[in-house]
């Protein structure tokens, strides 16, 4: 039996503070659950206006609803869009309303790397799409592929905005996973044992060790891709002994996992 002055403990512990600074900075794991589906479910609704726009500019020949770079920029946001915006964040925020429900546990294992997990996520998103209205978008398709989203061939700011804003959805993604592995090994109910485990958790604890070696691997890439066109290195220049090569693989080292991971149920 739990004491009263221990139930007052976990009380204050545990309630959120009420108000906006509650709302804010909750941990609670359904809430956080709740936000990445709703926004996960906004980005999908904008990416399926950018197909829809795309569809209308391919209805017909000669069509001139949009130009050349503003076609680039919308097919390009409609891939990151679909599939680091809502693909693997709305089945993230599934896990995260009923992982601790399943598990017998109070939370997840780090509430607040979950928020933060979240907060990221949102930003990443915002810093995105907020490019759109200054025609600085990412316009080199969702694989981004060098030498043209090199300074030399892709000039604007276009892809610096996409490399550091996958930097922060790699940051998200992988504290992420790591909270859904350390979840299961620590916080599994008593007499949970993994061969007991619900096939939904293994759903997810799957993803998130593939997650967890994929995209460190993209992330990396992107940053390096920022530094050749931002600090004048060479990783994936070709005339200064760079590979270009070398883009490919760091990327599909992520996008082969991501996509299987991404689109398997939880």
């Amino acid at each position: 039996m739990i004491s009263a002055a221990d139930e007052e403990r976990l009380r204050e512990i545990w309630e959120r503070t009420p108000g906006w600074r509650g709302w804010l900075t909750t941990v609670d794991h359904k809430t956080i659950g709740l936000r990445y589906i709703v926004t996960a479910f906004i980005f999908l609704i904008a990416g399926g206006i950018e197909a829809l726009v795309m569809r209308l500019q391919l209805a017909g020949p000669d069509k001139t609803l949009l130009g050349p770079e503003q076609y680039n920029q919308l097919f390009t946001m409609h891939g990151v869009t679909m599939i680091f915006l809502y693909a693997a964040p709305v089945l993230t925020g599934f896990s995260n309303y009923i992982w601790p429900l399943i598990l017998g546990s109070r939370d997840m294992a780090f509430p607040r790397l979950n928020a933060l997990s979240y907060w990221l996520y949102l930003f990443a998103g915002i810093f995105l799409y907020a490019s759109f209205p200054a025609g600085l978008a990412p316009n080199d398709g969702w694989f981004n592929y060098v030498p043209y989203a090199e300074r030399t061939y892709n000039t604007g700011p276009n892809i610096d905005v996409y490399a550091l804003g996958m930097v922060l959805l790699g940051l998200s993604t992988t504290v992420g996973a790591a909270n859904f592995m350390t979840t299961v090994a620590l916080l599994r109910a008593p007499g949970m044992t993994i061969a007991r485990l619900p096939i939904l958790i293994w759903g997810t604890l799957t993803a998130s060790a593939a997650n967890l070696v994929a995209i460190p691997s993209v992330s990396l890439a992107f940053l390096l891709l920022w530094m050749d066109r931002s600090l004048g290195t060479h990783f994936f220049d070709i005339g200064a002994g760079g590979q270009a090569l070398l883009w490919q693989h760091l990327f599909w080292i992520f996008a082969h996992p991501w996509s299987m991971s991404s689109f398997c149920p939880r």
